[in-house]
């Protein structure tokens, strides 16, 4: 069994006792989230549900592990012959999920 959820604008499939990463903060280590933005489910059977976007009455149940930190992005920026070179970077923060359940 699995699912296909969209969390933070991108799609993951997940599946019972998994990991996922999700975009941004979702919660403390140890709270329970429930992601009700499923778009297609695959049952033990092989019978696939697809949404309209998103299948009715479905959710994915996970509880948070921990946040972790995605690699340094360098952002360079030069204009030949005036000497500007502006040199920024930023570290996107992620969110390390369980999954415990899938419902439908």
């Amino acid at each position: 069994m699995y699912a296909i959820i969209q969390a933070g604008g991108r799609q993951v499939r997940v599946t019972p006792g998994g990991f996922a990463t999700l975009d941004g903060t979702a919660g403390e280590p140890g709270a329970e989230l429930t992601l009700t933005q499923v778009m297609l489910v695959e049952k033990d059977g092989g019978d696939l549900v697809t949404g309209a976007p998103f299948v009715a009455n479905a959710r994915v149940v996970a509880v948070v592990d921990g946040e972790t930190r995605g690699p340094k992005i360098r952002v360079f920026k030069k204009k030949r012959r005036k000497g500007m070179r502006r040199t920024k970077g930023h570290r996107a923060t992620f969110t390390r999920v369980r999954i415990t359940d899938i419902l439908l």
